[in-house]
C-alpha cells in the first residue's frame, strides 16, 4: 500500500512538472512585431514658402516734443484718435514769450529812428562836404555811424523773427498724418525740448519687419531658376501674407519694400521690411503677426511627413522600412517644410518608405508590422 501511494505522489509531482515545462514554452514565444505607419517618400517640385515671425511698426514714426520751454497749460487732442499734419495738440504758456516779442519790436523801432536820424545827416553832409563847408572826416563818421545803424535795425529784426518763431512754438502741432499716442506729461507740467509730449505714427500703410535666413535670401535673390525672383529689383513683386495672434488671415497682401545692407553675422539672418495697407488701422505698431512668402521653388524635392523624422542630439534621423520589413534608422539633412511634409535633401531615395507614426516603438534591425500612413491615404 505504501509503495501505491509513492508512486502516485510521484505522478502528480511529474504532471506539476510537465505543466510548469509548457508555461515555460508558451512565455518564450517571440512578441509580434510592433504596428507602425509606413509612407512613402515622394519627389515632385515644390513651391518653398517661408514662415517668420514680424514686428509691425508705424510707417513713419514722430516723436512730438516742444521746441520751446514753459508750463504746459493745454491738451488738444484726443489720445489714439486720427490726427492731421499741422493739427494742434498742445499749448505752452505764451505770456512770456509774447513779452520777449514786444520787447524785440521795441527795440527794433528805437534802432529804426536811430537809422533814420542817421540817415538824415549823412544826407545833410553829402553838399556841404562837397562845398568844403565840412570836412570829409565828419562826412565819413556819420557815413559809418548810418551803416551802424543799419545793421543794429537788422539784427533787431532777426530777433523779432526768433521772438515770433518761439511764440509759435508754444503751439505744438503734430508733423504727419497718423494716430497720435497717450500723453507723457501732463497740464501744467514743466516742459522743454528734451520733453516728449506723445508719438504719432502713420499706419497707413504700416510697415513689418522681419528676419530671414540667408538661404531663404539667396533663393529669393536668385533670379536664374522658374518662379524665383532678383531680390533688388523685384522684391515688391513677392506677396506677403500676414497671420495675426488670433490665428485669422489678415485680408489685404503686403509686398516687400527692401532688405537691410547687410547679414546679421551673430544670427546669420538678414532684415526684411515689408509693407501692409491699413485703411482701417487695424494693425498697430508693436503687434506681432506671422508673415508668409514664396522663397522659391525646388526640383525633384524628396519629402517625408514632418512626423517621420527625429531630431536627436544635433541629428535628423528617419526609420526606413526595407523589403523585408526590417527597420533600418538613417540619419538625413532637411530642407525647408511644405505644409506637412518635410524636404529630406539627403539620405534617402524616391521610393523609400519610412516610418510615419511609431518609431518610437521600433529598434534597428527589428521586424515591424506596416500599415499605411493615414494622412498619406487622405492627401
Amino acid at each position: 500500500m505504501k509503495q501505491i501511494f509513492t508512486g502516485l505522489i510521484g505522478a502528480v509531482l511529474l504532471v506539476n512538472a510537465l505543466g510548469c515545462g509548457n508555461s515555460k514554452v508558451r512565455a518564450a514565444a517571440p512578441p509580434r512585431p510592433p504596428v507602425v505607419e509606413v509612407a512613402p517618400v515622394i519627389q515632385e517640385d515644390v513651391p518653398v514658402q517661408g514662415q517668420w515671425v514680424g514686428t509691425l511698426d508705424g510707417y513713419v514714426n514722430a516723436q512730438i516734443s516742444p521746441q520751446v520751454s514753459g508750463y504746459l497749460i493745454r491738451q488738444d487732442y484726443q489720445e489714439g484718435a486720427l490726427v492731421k499734419k499741422g493739427q494742434l495738440l498742445f499749448e505752452i504758456d505764451p505770456r512770456p514769450f509774447q513779452a520777449v516779442l514786444d520787447q524785440a519790436k521795441g527795440q527794433l523801432a528805437q534802432a529804426e529812428a536811430q537809422m533814420a536820424n542817421a540817415q538824415i545827416n549823412v544826407n545833410r553832409d553829402i553838399p556841404e562836404a562837397e562845398a568844403h563847408a565840412i570836412p570829409q572826416s565828419q562826412l565819413d563818421t556819420d557815413t559809418q555811424a548810418l551803416r551802424a545803424a543799419e545793421a543794429s535795425v537788422e539784427a533787431d529784426q532777426a530777433a523779432v523773427e526768433q521772438a515770433s518763431i518761439n511764440l509759435g512754438y508754444t503751439k505744438v502741432v503734430s508733423l504727419i498724418d497718423g494716430i497720435a499716442g497717450i500723453n507723457t506729461v501732463q497740464v501744467g507740467n514743466l516742459v522743454g525740448p528734451a520733453t516728449v509730449l506723445t508719438a504719432v505714427s502713420q499706419v497707413s500703410p504700416i510697415k513689418v519687419y522681419f528676419p530671414i535666413s540667408e538661404q531663404e535670401y539667396l533663393r529669393m535673390a536668385d533670379g536664374g531658376g522658374p518662379g524665383r525672383v532678383d531680390f533688388m529689383t523685384h522684391a515688391s513683386r513677392i506677396p506677403l501674407k500676414l497671420t495675426l495672434a488670433d490665428g485669422s488671415v489678415y485680408p489685404h497682401p503686403g509686398k516687400i519694400i527692401f532688405a537691410d545692407r547687410q547679414v546679421n553675422a551673430q544670427t546669420g539672418t538678414i532684415q526684411i521690411v515689408g509693407e501692409f495697407p491699413n485703411s482701417k488701422n487695424l494693425l498697430r505698431p508693436g503687434q506681432y503677426a506671422r508673415v508668409e512668402a514664396a522663397t522659391g521653388n525646388l526640383s525633384g524635392a524628396l519629402l517625408v511627413p514632418q512626423s517621420a523624422v527625429t531630431q536627436l542630439q544635433g541629428t535628423d534621423q528617419v526609420t526606413v522600412i526595407g523589403a523585408d520589413n526590417r527597420a533600418q534608422l538613417r540619419t538625413v539633412r532637411v530642407g525647408p517644410t511644405v505644409g506637412t511634409l518635410w524636404v529630406i535633401t539627403s539620405g534617402l531615395d524616391p521610393g523609400d518608405r519610412v516610418v510615419a507614426i511609431g518609431a518610437e516603438k521600433v529598434k534597428d534591425g527589428q521586424p515591424v508590422s506596416p500599415t499605411p500612413y493615414k494622412e498619406t491615404e487622405a492627401r
